[in-house]
C-alpha cells in the first residue's frame, strides 16, 4: 500500500484520510450519544470525545490494513 493518495496532483497522507474518516463516524456517533442523553452519565464531555476519537480512528485504521493486506 502507498503511503499517499494522488487527488489531483496533490499528494495526501494516509493517515490523514484516516483521520478525516474517523472524524466524520466521531460527529455522527457524538449526535447519536446526545440524542440517547448518553453524556449525562459522562463526567468529562471533552475527554470523552477525544478517546472515543482515538479509539474510531484505532478501529478505522485497523480495519483498513485488514484490507489492504
Amino acid at each position: 500500500m502507498s503511503g499517499e493518495f494522488d487527488i489531483i496532483g496533490v499528494f495526501i497522507p494516509t493517515l490523514g484520510i484516516w483521520m478525516l474518516i474517523a472524524f466524520a463516524l466521531t460527529a455522527m456517533l457524538r449526535r447519536i450519544l446526545a440524542a440517547c442523553h448518553f453524556y449525562n452519565l459522562v463526567w468529562h464531555r471533552a475527554l470523552f470525545d477525544l478517546a472515543l476519537y482515538v479509539v474510531t480512528l484505532g478501529l478505522v485504521v485497523f480495519i483498513a490494513q485488514e484490507f489492504t493486506t
